[in-house]
């Protein structure tokens, strides 16, 4: 009874955790109502913070229902890889040598896109970036795009109706950038080694479907905001990297390629971390603010969403298992915008008996829902993070982003589906 018991308090301890990250902006007005209390107010209301502050409302329920010894060992059999992977790649991605070599590359096939203004620019970031996912992984690849967006594009002063709409596009885009290998999309790294799909496969089933969607999404934004984007001037500083001499480029370059390597040992890539800070400090002058404010944020985030997310096997399984192979596409792109889809793709792991069509289907609907939500996708939260206070109140609507997120989603829905 007490296991039972528990199940149904997480379960409503989650509810509130989503209803939490949609009235992050009550807080925010409250703080200003109640300045007496302004500070926890406005704790409250960052969406970094939801998810770990009701993950420790519910290790205190925890705590008092079976003792502080059970807690403690529900927390160490949970899984912070993820956590502490986007952190590393956030503070390694979101640096000068390399946000300086992803500029030249955009840069440089911007030239061919024809338009004014930062037209080129927008087309390339929202195209080559999130397909660049699929090598640096979509931490990386969500990183990179969301500081570039945020230097070159929204500190323009861009509209609110393009901020959103960019937005949405980046989510989407970066969920499913990363499907042409095994490695690099967190849902797919969750089944991967289980089902025994490697990257030929993922190229074959699901690689080119994406890079279509990724393209055609990338198109329609560009051609819906092409008349404000070319009116905005594109800044000097988009591609050039004369600033960081090469050898250091080269050198972060293979800090992320090791961290990326080693992403299923954080043993492994929190030891680079603190040989890359240290490597930082010695050429200071090359380096810009190491995000790790930022970084921990959203690790903080995950790490909340881990630690809920654990409790809700009870019902997301049997709801998941219940779906046929035709509904369970769209049910799993429902289901991730309310958890995340790499959580989604590991509960179908542990099901034996799958078909490959069902697996199929479950991988491709929890891909093509990661950027309806900041929770949807493990990335999402980075780009969030970065972009926020370019947004009136320094505050982005969940239901505008929900609203902003769905034609590229149903974009990604018809390639999976209709090709």
């Amino acid at each position: 009874m007490l296991s039972i018991s528990l199940g149904g308090v997480s379960a409503a301890l989650f509810a509130l955790a989503l209803l939490h990250t949609f009235a992050t902006g009550l807080f925010n007005q409250l703080a200003r109502r109640f300045p007496r209390h302004a500070g926890v107010l406005h704790l409250l209301g960052e969406v970094e913070v939801v998810f770990g502050f009701w993950a420790l409302v519910l290790v205190g329920v925890m705590a008092a229902f079976q003792g502080s010894a059970a807690a403690v060992t529900y927390l160490e059999q949970q899984n912070f890889t993820e956590p502490l992977f986007v952190f590393v790649v956030m503070v390694i991605a979101a640096t000068r040598p390399i946000l300086g070599l992803a500029g030249a590359v955009v840069a440089t096939a911007a030239r061919w896109v024809p338009g004014r203004g930062a037209v080129g620019f927008y087309f390339c970031s929202l195209l080559i970036l999130p397909l660049l996912g699929s090598l640096i992984t979509e931490a990386a690849a969500m990183t990179v795009a969301a500081l570039m967006l945020r230097d070159r594009l929204y500190a323009a002063g861009i509209s609110t109706r393009l901020q959103y709409a960019t937005l949405g596009v980046l989510f989407v885009n970066v969920s499913i950038g990363g499907l042409l290998t095994n490695f690099a999309a967190p849902p797919v790294l969750m089944v991967a080694s289980a089902w025994g799909w490697d990257s030929p496969f993922m190229l074959a089933n699901f690689g080119w479907r994406a890079a279509l969607a990724v393209t055609a999404n990338a198109v329609l934004a560009t051609l819906v905001f092409r008349r404000e984007l070319a009116a905005l001037p594109l800044p000097q500083s988009v591609g050039h990297t004369d600033r960081v001499p090469w050898g250091v480029t080269v050198v972060h370059l293979g800090f992320l390629a090791a961290v990326v390597g080693f992403g299923h040992h954080p043993v492994v890539f929190i030891g680079l971390l603190l040989f890359f800070l240290g490597f930082a400090q010695a050429y200071e002058r090359h380096q810009d603010r190491l995000v790790l404010r930022e970084g921990l944020l959203v690790a903080f985030f995950l790490a909340g969403l881990v630690v809920l997310g654990g409790q809700q096997r009870g019902w997301l399984e049997p709801l998941l298992t219940s779906l046929g192979t035709d509904s369970v596409f769209y049910g799993a792109a429902v289901l991730t915008a309310v958890t995340d889809n790499a959580a989604l793709t590991y509960l179908g792991s542990l099901v034996p008996g799958l078909t490959p069509a069902f697996k199929l289907a479950l991988v491709a609907g929890a891909v093509t829902g990661g950027g309806l939500t900041v929770i949807a996708n493990a990335p999402n939260p980075a780009a969030f993070s970065i972009l926020r206070g370019q947004f009136t109140s320094a505050s982005i609507s969940p239901l505008r982003l929900l609203l902003a997120a769905l034609p590229p989603t149903l974009v990604a829905v018809a390639a999976f589906r209709l090709f």
